[in-house]
């Protein structure tokens, strides 16, 4: 965790500058997952970065407890929290992988741009299933690189050897579908942008 966290610090300024880059892409999956929500969830977002889309969201639920990794990026969001008098969002440091979470604590848990990043995206899904409620709801946006991108197996891991790029998953669309479903998870929707390789799901727990 010391490494990717040192990563995504060093970066938090200049991530948070950068523009979304499909934009219309983005707005269509804040639609589509508060579609979803009720005034009186409770939310989970992992993986939260400097906090804009759990900002984005909160208005439409009772609590959002947003983690990351990065202080820098953390820093970012209580900031942006602070600018837009948002109260009920709770941005924590925390890794998903050590996370000890209460059994159907949450209605909703979200993960976007995220999967693809940690080691264990299969155990990460077991372990959000068992964190939802009945009938609760996982939402995330993954970059599939194993789609058709294998040739940055290449370079990326001489760029994480100097630091220039954190860990990152090849994974596949069809991979990422059966993390849900092994996990129990039963998928509703199933959307891929125009770019053609971020998979974008809502996967619900049965009740």
């Amino acid at each position: 965790m010391a490494h990717e966290s040192k990563f995504w610090d060093s970066i938090a300024e200049k991530y948070f500058a950068s523009p979304i880059g499909n934009p219309e892409a983005y707005e269509e999956k804040l639609r589509l997952t508060q579609e979803q929500f009720r005034p009186d969830m409770k939310v989970m977002e992992f993986g939260c970065g400097t906090g804009g889309t759990a900002l984005r969201h909160a208005p439409h639920v009772a609590q959002v407890d947003a983690f990351d990794i990065a202080d820098a990026m953390l820093a970012i969001a209580r900031r942006q929290a602070a600018d837009q008098n948002v109260s009920n969002v709770a941005f924590q440091r925390a890794d998903i992988a050590e996370m000890d979470v209460a059994d159907e604590t949450y209605d909703a848990i979200l993960g976007n741009s995220i999967l693809h990043l940690i080691e264990d995206p299969a155990g990460t899904a077991k372990d959000v299933y068992r964190w939802l409620k009945p009938g609760g709801i996982f939402v995330s946006s993954t970059v599939c690189l194993g789609d058709g991108m294998n040739w940055l197996k290449l370079i990326l891991p001489l760029g994480r050897a100097i630091g220039k790029v954190p860990y990152v998953q090849f994974l596949k669309g069809n991979q990422l579908v059966s993390f849900m479903t092994d996990a129990g998870f039963r998928i509703e929707t199933h959307w891929q942008p125009n770019d053609g390789r971020t998979v974008f799901l809502i996967c619900r727990k049965p009740v």
